[in-house]
């Protein structure tokens, strides 16, 4: 049994069953990470090879014993460069922090994937402090998309090396986080499922901050049902049984203004078909055009809280050492030292209201739908030019920032044809709606796959 292409329920069966064991999983992912024709030598900053066979070793023990801890027992999973890991350094894939003291602790999501029995394979490369939805990083390299790799896309990002190592076997599933879509864009452009959770679910001790208003961790994996696995122990929840709902019971609301903006042909055939098949199934899908989304240019004219808070956060050290960032990176944080507090407080204010609206709005809907990005994935080759990178990065921010500002959850699913650029479709909803979202997101993945 293969790590690459199966589901977690698949290899829990096969785990089970003796077909394969823990070991022999962790064996191939780390013969992938290791292969000199792969990307894992960009994809990863650091690979716990002899702590991942070790753990695979216990597992299989606990599993003859009949003490399999969740269904995450034995299952390669691999973290972004943001979460503590005992005894490694938290980087941020920077080179500010390459010398920085290691943790000292777990953070609290790793903690309860070990104590959940999965194995942590290694932690992954990103966009330098999560600052970008690119993926793209000059100081450990930027990973390639599976699309196309002889040309080199994009893998998105932040989370970028977490979308790879799901893409290519390198793990069953990654943990990232999402702060304007940094699970969700790496999801859609290596052609797998992320899910956004709301915000307060995942604990955030131990995870390096971006933007302490907007960010979230969560899974990039194979499946909507892959994603919820993860997903109830990263938030200590019990184990979830997916349902399929019927089709005709589902309602879903689409805007009609924004979110196809300047998109290419690409996503709007892709997503236009993706929406038939749902009609032709039975969903309700009510195009309609929503003010509210237009005014989100406007709210954020001044860099919102990412800009103001990311300042917060980085002000000492880069005024220190300015000359060690990716300057793409440092001069958006740079933005946020200009907020004045009155235009801090007044953001707050204008979200608060913002949501009210957009809460009232949805209340009568199983969720929103639109494309995950308006754009397929450029090549890394023509974001070398500052201008293109900075059109391209605001552009394929901006849809999955939508649901950052409303503090929603949202899953990105494939919906492309095969041997096609990948492309993501994504459904929404407010806050704290997550388990009847991942009810709907199976469903929608039943219909579209």
């Amino acid at each position: 049994m293969s790590t690459r292409f199966a589901t977690i329920r698949e290899l829990q069966l096969a785990l089970d069953a003796g077909k394969t064991t823990a070991v022999e999983l962790t064996e191939q992912a780390l013969a992938r990470i290791e292969d000199p024709k792969g990307q894992g030598a960009t994809a990863f900053i650091n690979v716990y090879k002899e702590q991942a066979l070790a753990s695979a070793r216990a597992s299989d023990i606990l599993r003859q014993a009949g003490l399999a801890r969740s269904a995450l027992e034995g299952i390669p999973i691999s973290i972004k460069d943001l979460f503590d890991y005992k005894g490694d350094v938290t980087r941020g894939a920077s080179a500010l922090l390459k010398d920085a003291p290691a943790a000292t602790e777990h953070a609290t999501l790793v903690q309860r994937l070990l104590e959940a029995g999965a194995i942590i394979i290694g932690r992954t490369n990103m966009t330098e402090f999560a600052f970008s939805g690119l993926g793209i990083n000059p100081h450990y390299g930027t990973p390639k998309s599976p699309w196309n790799r002889d040309v080199g896309h994009i893998p998105g990002g932040s989370s970028s090396g977490a979308g790879v190592s799901v893409s290519d076997g390198m793990s069953v599933a990654a943990i990232g986080t999402d702060t304007g879509g940094s699970i969700r864009i790496p999801s859609a452009f290596c052609g797998i499922t992320g899910f956004k959770p709301t915000a307060e679910r995942i604990p955030s001790e131990g995870v390096m901050p971006l933007s302490h208003s907007l960010d979230s961790s969560g899974p990039l994996a194979l499946s909507v049902e892959c994603c919820a696995l993860v997903d109830a122990v990263l938030s200590n929840e019990p184990e979830p049984t997916l349902e399929t709902m019927d089709p005709s019971h589902i309602r879903l609301l689409m805007p009609t203004n924004y979110v196809l903006d300047n998109a290419d042909e690409v996503v709007t055939t892709q997503f236009k078909a993706a929406v038939a098949k749902l009609k032709a199934q039975g969903v309700q899908i009510d195009e309609v055009e929503i003010p509210e989304l237009d005014q989100l240019p406007y709210i954020n004219r001044l860099g919102g809280f990412v800009c103001a808070e990311a300042w917060f956060h980085h002000k000492a050290s880069i005024e220190k050492n300015e000359a060690l960032y990716d300057p793409r990176v440092a001069s958006r944080i740079l933005r946020g030292k200009d907020q004045s507090a009155a235009d801090y407080l007044e953001l707050q204010q204008t979200r608060e209201t913002w949501i009210a609206q957009m809460e009232r709005l949805l209340a009568p809907y199983d969720g929103l739908l639109l494309p995950t990005t308006p754009i397929v994935a450029p090549t890394i080759a023509e974001l070398e030019d500052e201008d293109a990178y900075f059109r391209a990065n605001g552009l394929i921010l901006r849809n999955p920032a939508i649901i950052n500002f409303l503090n929603g959850c949202a899953l990105s699913l494939p919906c492309h044809e095969p041997n096609s650029p990948p492309v993501g479709l994504m459904v929404a909803a407010p806050a704290n709606h997550d388990a009847h979202l991942l009810n709907i997101g199976h469903t929608i993945e039943s219909i579209i796959s």
